[in-house]
């Protein structure tokens, strides 16, 4: 298995709304693309105020090499790009195999 791990600084003018239809979209990639065996979305919450302003996570598990690879080219990831990068300020994509 290979986890997928996306820290993410929103735009301070994107919307709870905009926010909330990302989120819906990761949560529809593993119905939608071989390979990805889910997706969990978090919102921080920890005591520790070391986030350096990341406020949302995204933390995708894929099967194998072969699933990761099913979803990077896969035009649903284009399409959540689509939507989800004009709210970017900042991002951290770490993977690594389980």
């Amino acid at each position: 298995m290979i986890r997928h791990i996306l820290l993410i600084q929103f735009k301070a003018s994107v919307t709870p709304e905009q926010i909330n239809r990302v989120e819906a979209l990761f949560a529809a990639i593993p119905g939608k693309v071989e390979g990805v065996v889910s997706t969990e979305w978090g919102v921080n919450n920890s005591p520790e105020h070391l986030n350096q302003g990341y406020t949302h996570s995204v933390f995708m598990t894929f099967a194998d090499e072969q699933g990761r690879q099913n979803y990077l080219p896969h035009p649903e990831h284009d399409a959540l790009r689509a939507v989800f990068k004009p709210y970017v300020q900042d991002i951290v994509v770490f993977d690594y195999t389980v």
